[in-house]
């Protein structure tokens, strides 16, 4: 039969102790925590734009019975931070003046008044483009239009 000395003994005590001290902190570590469930809110916000300035960029002049139509075109003032998208650019005769009290917007003619643009505008001034309608002077047979002599014909665009 072995014995077994104080030391020993006192060494076995001691490698107990510190096994059990490791099963039992390690099993505290495992479980020194507490579970919880959450829940949060937020939120997102879209910006909005204001409307783009169409800018007519050709010049017409000298509209008269029996000259030929003049194109129209120009370009955007996109003022957002960011592009815009226009599928279209549309024209129509507004207010007449300078001319006499018989000069009205049947004197002229506009042709293809809706122009497809379909494109983004990118931010800034002069961009993009448009072009495609015409004006021209309405030569109404049998009818005297000197009231027309230098009337200036307002041009209103339009886009979506």
């Amino acid at each position: 039969m072995r014995t077994t000395t104080k030391s020993g003994r006192k060494r076995r005590i001691l490698a107990a102790a510190v096994v059990t001290a490791i099963l039992v902190g390690g099993a505290g570590a495992a479980y020194a925590y507490w579970t919880n469930t959450g829940s949060g809110t937020g939120s997102a916000t879209t910006g909005t734009n204001v409307p783009i300035t169409i800018n007519q960029s050709t010049v017409v002049t000298a509209l008269a019975p029996g000259l030929a139509a003049q194109t129209l075109s120009g370009t955007f003032t996109n003022t957002n931070s960011g592009p815009v998208y226009v599928a279209s650019v549309t024209v129509s005769i507004g207010t007449i003046t300078g001319g006499g009290p018989t000069c009205e917007a049947t004197d002229y003619v506009l042709t293809n008044g809706t122009m497809t643009v379909n494109a983004q505008v990118p931010a800034g001034t002069g961009v993009g483009s448009w072009t495609g309608a015409t004006i021209a002077f309405n030569n109404k047979a049998g009818e005297n239009q000197n009231d027309c002599k230098n009337a200036v014909v307002a041009l209103v665009y339009t886009s979506n």
